[in-house]
């Protein structure tokens, strides 16, 4: 079952046809849980292995619409101090003055601004991401993993998400050029998302 589906069962608003009561009952606002959500990134380490992170503090907000997914929104801020990547000198760098500047931009943001249906349980959820107060648009592949009630009442959804970005062009350029050739540091960041959202009473 996806909340973004459009199969002939479930065809959209535009045609007038009904749509699914389980999706249309997944309607409403919703709050991610960050004790059960990661949002992390991937870097190639002087071109030959990979060094993964991520945050630990973070917000966000769903609206979802079941009967027309294009409605559907998402919203998300990052607090940049809370970058981890497993060793506290890297953390540092990350940071500072050569990459992220966490003092005088103490937050990242995501906006979505477009939502569209893929088929299954597939679909993109497009956005503003604003980072060291450069905003470019970043578009995000989901997968929709199901809803569930939790042993404690709360209502949930949960999503799986991938994005690829240029960090240039969100104005991290540092980097260190190698003896054997190539660069310290990737340009291409690979983000990665677990989301659990609790919908709102």
């Amino acid at each position: 079952m996806s909340i973004f589906s459009r199969n002939d069962a479930q065809t959209a608003t535009a045609t007038g046809a009904a749509v699914s009561p389980e999706l249309a009952a997944l309607t409403g606002d919703y709050t991610i849980d960050p004790a059960h959500s990661t949002i992390g990134f991937v870097a190639r380490h002087a071109m030959v292995t990979n060094v993964k992170g991520g945050f630990r503090d973070f917000t966000g907000a769903l609206h979802l619409d079941g009967s027309d997914p294009s409605r559907s929104t998402a919203s998300i801020d990052v607090v940049m101090d809370s970058i981890s990547t497993g060793n506290a000198d890297r953390d540092g760098h990350l940071k500072s003055a050569d990459f992220f500047k966490a003092d005088e931009f103490p937050a990242m943001t995501f906006r979505s601004t477009k939502a569209e249906a893929l088929g299954g349980d597939d679909y993109r959820i497009t956005g503003d991401l604003t980072i060291l107060g450069t905003t470019r648009p970043l578009a995000i592949d989901l997968e929709f993993n199901g809803a569930a009630k939790d042993p404690f009442g709360n209502e949930r959804v949960g999503f799986e998400g991938k994005a690829e970005i240029l960090r240039s062009e969100w104005g991290l350029t540092w980097n260190a050029a190698l003896e054997t050739g190539g660069v310290l540091v990737s340009d291409k960041i690979k983000l990665n998302f677990d989301i659990s959202a609790i919908r709102n009473a």
